[in-house]
Formats: C-alpha cells, structure tokens, sequence
C-alpha cells in the first residue's frame, strides 16, 4: 500500500498533519494523470501523445500466458516499436477497469480490443476483432512513467 510520507521527505518545512495527507492524495493522481495520458496516446494511435509521459529510459516489457514475449529499453526504441505496431491494427481501445495504487507501482487491469490491419502468424485475420483481459504495471521516476509491463 501507499506510505504516507511527511513534507521533510520532500525537502519541505514542517506543514502539521495536514501536509502528508496532501502529499498521500497528489501522488496517485499523478501517476492516473500520467497513466491516462499514455494510454490516450495510445487509444488515439497518437505516437507523440503515447511518448509525452514516459521516461527517457523507460523499460517495456510484455507476458502473454506467463512468458515473455517482448522487451525493450530507452524511449527511442519505444518509440520505434510504437510506430512500427500502428500497422497492426486499423483499431484499437485499452480500457481502464480499475487501478491498484502500490508503494512502488500502480497495477492498472485493462480490457483490450482491436482490429487487424494485417494477417498475423498466430492465425489472427486481417479484419479479425480481438478482446483481451489483462493488467499492466506502471512505474514511475521523476514525475514519468519508468517502466511498462503488460501480461496478458
């Protein structure tokens, strides 16, 4: 769960109580505010938008059935990741169905759809709707989204 934390944690003079329940409350929605940014980016296959909250060297990491399927570092290959999967799909929506605020991340669980742009090696059509359940963990540094992982 989250820590309160007091204003000397943050380099700030003694406030009394009202100050760390302040600091308590900012801190989720800061990381929301980031989250939906991302994820509006993404929703509308705006690659500026997906890329303005993350990190210079944001990790990204992707589990399909417990294995790893995908990895990358640095936010200029997420970037080329990011242009390259726009081809994919001619549709595409992450929906939010809750978030989980922990200490070190948030947990968002997400429905996914889409619709394929292309014929995929798993056997997916072009055309084909795909719907997803899955969740995806964010981390944050410097007030920007550090690390992404999706399992699904």
């Amino acid at each position: 769960m989250l820590r309160l934390r007091s204003a000397q944690e943050f380099g700030i003079g003694a406030e009394g109580y009202l100050g760390p329940i302040l600091f308590f409350l900012m801190e989720p929605l800061a990381r929301e505010k980031l989250i939906r940014s991302y994820l509006d980016g993404y929703n509308q296959m705006n690659i500026e938008g997906m890329m303005e909250p993350l990190d210079e060297h944001v990790v990204f990491e992707n589990y399909s059935s417990g294995q790893k399927t995908h990895s990358l570092q640095g936010k200029e290959p997420f970037l080329k990741q990011a242009r390259e999967a726009l081809a994919y799909f001619s549709s595409r929506k992450q929906t939010i169905k809750s978030i989980l605020h922990l200490e070190e991340e948030t947990e968002v669980e997400i429905s996914y759809w889409a619709i394929a742009a292309m014929d995929f090696p798993n056997g997916i059509l072009k055309g084909q709707e795909i719907s997803l359940e899955g969740k995806s963990v964010f981390r944050f540094a410097a007030e920007k989204i550090s690390s992404i992982t999706d399992y699904s």
